[in-house]
């Protein structure tokens, strides 16, 4: 059984990918500091709690379980806290992969999947996004995992890294067997929020109604947790090839805000209570994914491409889970 070390595995998609290599056979071990991850999330593997930038444990770590590579999902991922504390960005999302790219150079190991984002991106030149667009990151989020690629790239030419890069989009949903789902605290993505208004929660409030889109509000390329787990999976694969790369990775389809709610309100059967607020700095009006060179290169597809069909498994665990909380 083939080991792959998976920093940051206790956090939303890392949780969903571990499961997705144990189910292909793999044996996940995960490292992760916890400060946003989930112990209850590692199920699949042994879990070492430590930090990026703790080098010796990482190399004590690589040196104990030898994995056949690495998926590197840890990073700090909200873009307005990246607005307002760009320092700590760089130094978890930045330092914190170096400690990890030498750590690993000290032990051999030189297969990395890297979890990138359409934030490197920045405002659209044109739709759908393929991966030729310019990069041009309008938030320090975005500029962190920019930087990071480029690491990646010079670290190939000096040192022989095989790397594959993951670009995607806005990552949305839960396990479709409700094992495990989103839970970030403080929450800042659309999907999570609006489930939570429909339980009784807050307004779910809508960032901008006066974008250049259909319907004012900002468009997204939802793509399903599960997917972009297989997607990992797949980049395995291709590493063992001895290739590189970048892939985006979304459905193609994009989805306004408005549209989301009303998804919310279809699923649930129940009403959203909404307030609009004006724009967030750093959110640009649309992003949708051009995604057939991961289809064609990797042989991934997205299941899920219908938003009903995500928001259904988010309904699901999140409804499940407030129910579990009130008989406790």
């Amino acid at each position: 059984m083939a080991t792959i070390l998976v920093t940051g595995g206790a956090g939303y998609v890392g949780s969903h990918t571990c499961k997705a290599l144990a189910a292909e056979g793999y044996l996940p071990v995960t490292y992760d500091n916890l400060c946003r991850g989930h112990r209850d999330a590692v199920r699949w593997g042994p879990l070492t709690v430590g930090d990026l930038t703790n080098r010796a444990l990482l190399v004590q770590t690589l040196r104990r379980y030898r994995p056949a590579a690495v998926l590197h999902f840890a990073a700090y991922a909200y873009v307005g806290e990246a607005v307002s504390d760009p320092y700590r960005y760089y130094r978890n999302n930045v330092e914190g992969t170096l400690s990890l790219l030498e750590a690993m150079r000290e032990v051999g190991n030189n297969r990395i999947v890297f979890s990138s984002s359409c934030a490197t991106y920045g405002n659209p030149q044109y739709l759908p996004i393929d991966e030729k667009h310019p990069q041009a990151p309008i938030n320090p989020y975005g500029s962190s995992k920019l930087m990071v690629e480029r690491i990646l790239a010079d670290a190939a030419t000096a040192y022989g890294l095989n790397w594959v890069a993951l670009r995607y989009f806005n990552a949305a949903g839960a396990d479709p067997s409700g094992e495990i789902g989103e839970d970030h605290d403080p929450e800042t993505h659309a999907l999570p929020l609006a489930i939570q208004t429909v339980l009784g929660g807050g307004p779910f409030r809508i960032y901008g109604t006066d974008y250049p889109t259909a319907d004012g509000t900002a468009v997204r390329d939802y793509i399903h947790v599960s997917d972009l787990a297989a997607a990992h999976v797949a980049a395995l694969g291709y590493l063992k090839r001895g290739r590189s790369g970048v892939f985006n990775l979304g459905t193609g389809r994009g989805t306004s805000v408005r549209e989301l709610a009303a998804a919310v309100e279809r699923i649930s059967g129940r009403r959203l209570w909404v307030r609009e607020e004006p724009r967030r700095a750093g959110d640009p009006p649309l992003l949708v994914a051009a995604a057939a060179r991961a289809g064609a290169v990797l042989g991934w597809r997205p299941r899920y491409t219908d938003i009903n069909d995500i928001v259904k498994t988010a309904w699901v665990w999140h409804s499940a889970r407030q129910r579990q909380k009130v008989e406790a």
